[in-house]
């Protein structure tokens, strides 16, 4: 049987997330890797996760969303909240994570959906705008909110903790404000974002491919044509958003279960940002190029700590000639056109 484009497609990407953690997993057994790589291994795993999914809402659906930290917020804080509460009660460190990951990636979606109703009528700048605003909110609204439990159950206030009025012998704080949540379970492990990965891909791709992504990408070249042939466009672009929103909820609960602290610090705009560049950077709609430029652009500023203070700026010419050469087919031809002649000279020299 010959296999389709896009299975053969979706294999190839499937095939290369593999040799990757085949291949750092070899360097880590024969101590090729620092500690300080050892330590971006995580990090880098759940923004890849971050970039498929907001690739989904971006490239796929065609809507600039910049509210992507908003939602990595939303699945962190609420699968935290659950491991505090639960640390004692689930010993096992695994099935408390998959618990976690499943409330984390139901919270986000459910804000997703909550969101996208009103949001998703908007295009455009005005999109973007929205969701932005979205994502500083949630920020802020957990940066203010204080949770508490004791033997009554779970208090919450929007002064102080004091105001909670908990038990004083069984009572103890899970949301101190902007202080955030501590200790949160470092339950996050490599191998665990490996699989998470994959499973982001599966269902990613699948859905790309599938008879409901085809109605998505219709909407974003044509709504008005799909509309008229009884797309749904409500219904397929809410679909997009919150399998996104929980994928970044998923990716938010890697995260708060990576560190021993966790606060509100990392879920600003500038995060949102980052995100969209390593989008845009591999290709809107291309799956792979997402994992490819997230690798490239979140190792590359440790790779150019040695240039010390001039390392930013070089990273900022790497990227925008990156940019370029992605996106532009005439500064291609020129790049290819110079190199050519280089190469002819060094040839004429040689003879």
């Amino acid at each position: 049987m010959k296999l389709k484009a896009t299975t053969k497609n979706n294999f190839l990407t499937y095939a290369m997330v593999i040799v990757l953690f085949a291949a750092v997993q070899l360097a880590s057994g024969a101590g090729m890797l620092s500690s300080h790589l050892t330590g971006l291994l995580i990090p880098i795993s759940y923004y890849i996760i971050l970039a498929v999914s907001l690739n989904l809402t971006v490239g796929v659906l065609g809507e600039l969303s910049l509210g992507h930290a908003g939602f990595m917020c939303v699945g962190a804080y609420f699968s935290s909240i659950f491991s505090v509460i639960f640390r004692d009660a689930i010993s096992s460190s695994l099935l408390r994570l998959v618990l976690a990951m499943l409330i984390g990636a139901l919270a986000a979606a459910i804000f997703g959906v909550l969101i996208g109703i009103p949001v998703l009528r908007l295009r455009g700048d005005y999109l973007a705008i929205v969701t932005l605003a979205f994502g500083e909110i949630i920020k802020n609204l957990f940066n203010a909110i204080y949770v508490g439990i004791d033997k009554n159950g779970l208090h919450f206030s929007m002064k102080n903790v004091m105001s909670m009025n908990m038990d004083k012998e069984t009572g103890r704080t899970i949301i101190n404000g902007a202080l955030g949540i501590s200790p949160v379970p470092r339950d996050t492990t490599f191998t665990i974002c490996f699989v998470v990965i994959l499973i982001t891909l599966f269902v990613v791709m699948n859905l790309v491919d599938s008879r409901a992504g085809r109605a998505i990408m219709s909407v974003r070249d044509n709504r008005i044509a799909a509309e008229t042939v009884g797309i749904s466009i409500t219904k397929y672009k809410l679909m997009a958003f919150a399998v996104s929103a929980a994928f970044a909820g998923v990716a938010g609960v890697l995260y708060a279960h990576n560190i021993s602290m966790l606060n509100t610090k990392i879920f600003s705009y500038n995060t949102s940002i980052m995100i969209l560049v390593y989008v845009v950077l591999g290709g809107l709609g291309s799956i792979r190029g997402s994992i490819v430029a997230t690798l490239l652009l979140y190792l590359l500023p440790e790779l150019l700590r040695s240039f010390n203070d001039y390392r930013m700026l070089f990273y900022a010419i790497i990227l925008i000639l990156a940019m370029l050469l992605n996106n532009n087919a005439a500064f291609r031809g020129a790049i290819s056109r110079i190199t050519s002649k280089i190469f002819r000279k060094k040839e004429a020299v040689e003879k």
